[in-house]
């Protein structure tokens, strides 16, 4: 099976194929020709499963090779993240095309937004405040919206996005072709796709075998301690086939705490949290897609919508709020196909919500296992060599790329006087603050 016998269009496949994308997954397989024929889709499916291409695909292929300028698509995501992800994304597949893809969000001047619509752009993705915002102002027009899609229904049901995602229905024509893709089905999500849907085919997409949590997700449950939990992660950092990590912390300050003694200790870490302008969170999530910095310190809603293939490992430093967060979470990993690995840390507190947790998601884990840094079963289930240590040793590190070897100072042959001078520094206070945490 590949995308051409599904009935994409030549010049699609081949810009999939410049990029080695040439075996849909079983989401696109089902989703792809019923969307092609016209009929309004529901797509279920856990996370990391192809959804985007399930959708974009067959939105692209609607519009036609050359489609006149103005907006005829429109892609509502939960997250500024996912937004520029899934622009990305449908840009590798049109790039043998005209067609012209905006990611609309918050956090960003309006100026260059507005001048991509004007532009002409055919295909808008983005946030629902700032589409609403700017449908509002009359900068953006969806009275001849052909394709409309809700990707990750349900963590926009979690965020509170509902009544604004009815409302950018009200601003679409009725004949619409729609699309909804979620990993889990609420009732409010079942009952959004009855109201704005025209009899939907539902495509659920899971193995007989998988259950709740996807089955090539190996999860490990520890109950850690707070002094120790840094030590352990160090350790778990040195594993056997750690690639692109992301840690979930719960605040906005354990975030940045925790990646600045991660880079202390020797790792590529970045942080990515609410506190960060939208330009610094673009940029760490761009080192960290690129594999400039190879782990990525996160909280719960700045990483929700991180859509990275190659995350082999994600540590739950604290235990999420309930069990469709700890889905979210451990979806970073075991993406398209590969393997990955979950570690969850339970602290005394937090055992309450892990046995909840347990027991809705049916994990059989209700007593995690005591550990510490120096357990032998956290080296053995891991892959952790024996006697590694939470610190990279410097000797091992790689040198920054912009580190020059510093000149040798000539040794003075006779002391030359030198008039004293005043430190300018020395009279003033500096005084350096961090904004508080919300």
């Amino acid at each position: 099976m590949n995308f051409r016998s599904l009935g994409i269009d030549e010049d699609i496949c081949a810009a999939l194929d410049s990029k080695s994308i040439t075996s849909p997954f079983p989401i696109q397989e089902q989703a792809i020709p019923v969307a092609l024929s016209g009929t309004d889709v529901i797509g279920q499916a856990k996370t990391g499963t192809g959804k985007t291409l399930g959708f974009g695909l067959p939105l692209l292929q609607s519009l036609g090779k050359d489609p006149e300028h103005g907006v005829q698509a429109l892609v509502v995501v939960p997250t500024r993240e996912l937004a520029v992800q899934v622009a990305e994304d449908l840009e590798l597949a049109a790039s043998n095309r005209s067609t012209q893809i905006a990611a609309i969000y918050g956090g960003k001047a309006y100026e260059g937004q507005i001048a991509q619509i004007k532009a002409g752009a055919q295909v808008v993705v983005g946030t629902p405040g700032r589409l609403i915002d700017l449908a509002k102002q009359k900068l953006l027009d969806l009275g001849k919206i052909k394709f409309m899609v809700l990707d990750e229904a349900d963590e926009m049901l979690d965020l509170g996005f509902l009544p604004d995602v009815e409302k950018l229905f009200s601003f679409t024509p009725a004949g619409r072709q729609t699309m909804l893709f979620s990993a889990t089905m609420p009732a409010a999500i079942l009952n959004l796709a009855r109201r704005y849907q025209n009899r939907p085919i539902h495509i659920r997409v899971q193995d007989p075998d998988e259950g709740k949590t996807k089955a090539d997700i190996k999860q490990f449950v520890y109950r850690a301690h707070s002094m120790d939990k840094d030590e352990v992660v160090g350790r778990i950092l040195q594993a056997e086939g750690r690639g692109k990590t992301v840690i979930f912390v719960r605040t906005k300050r354990t975030s940045a705490k925790l990646s600045e003694e991660l880079i202390d200790r020797g790792f590529n870490a970045t942080a990515l949290h609410g506190d960060m302008s939208q330009e610094a969170r673009e940029r760490s999530m761009a080192n960290f897609r690129a594999g400039k910095k190879d782990i990525l310190v996160a909280t719960e809603v700045a990483a929700r919508g991180i859509d990275v293939d190659d995350v082999t490992h994600v540590i739950n430093y604290s235990v999420p709020e309930d069990e469709k967060a700890y889905l979210h979470r451990i979806g970073r990993t075991g993406r398209a196909g590969k393997l990955g690995v979950a570690v969850t840390f339970v602290d005394w507190d937090d055992m309450a919500r892990w046995v909840h947790i347990n027991r809705e998601l049916e994990l059989e884990k209700p007593e995690p296992q005591e550990t510490y840094s120096n357990s032998p079963h956290l080296y053995e289930e891991l892959g952790i060599a024996v006697g590694t240590k939470g610190r990279i040793a410097r000797s091992t590190r790689e040198p920054a790329k912009d580190s020059k070897p510093k000149q040798q100072q000539p040794a003075r042959t006779e002391p030359t006087k030198q008039a004293p001078r005043r430190d300018r520094n020395r009279s003033r206070n500096y005084v350096s603050g961090s904004k508080p945490e919300a």
